[in-house]
């Protein structure tokens, strides 16, 4: 089987919010069309927003409705996604315990209630011989 894009699909009442946060997280633009909008990421779609207006975010952790599904995005500078993510409209659902900790996350939210996590974690030199 010849797979030629995946693309994580989210449900949300404002396309334009949804798409345009995951966007500006993974530096794309958005395609908008009726009531689906793609983001695009260096020619690629990447997330596709679906229009779903009844949507009802999913009560993370143990909520009714249930997490479906959720994103880890790994970043070698946490202080600086952390704020990107926030300037877009992410609400931390779970603040990491220790941000020093050689490895961590922490959880969100987007603009539509979808959890996804920030994680870390300190690469290790590679022995020389």
């Amino acid at each position: 089987m010849d797979i030629t894009h995946q693309v994580v699909v989210f449900d949300a009442a404002d396309l334009s919010a949804e798409s345009g946060f995951w966007a500006g997280v993974l530096g794309g633009s958005v395609d908008a069309e009726d009531d689906w909008y793609t983001v695009m990421v260096d020619g690629a779609p990447r997330i596709g927003v679906q229009l779903a207006p009844d949507h009802v975010p999913p009560d993370w952790p143990d909520g009714e409705p249930p997490q479906q599904i959720h994103l880890d995005l790994w970043v070698p500078d946490f202080a600086s996604a952390n704020e990107t993510v926030m300037s877009l409209g992410a609400k931390v659902l779970q603040a990491a315990a220790d941000l020093e900790t050689p490895e961590g996350f922490q959880v969100y939210a987007d603009p539509a209630g979808h959890p996804f996590c920030l994680c870390w974690f300190e690469k290790q030199a590679k022995p020389t011989d």
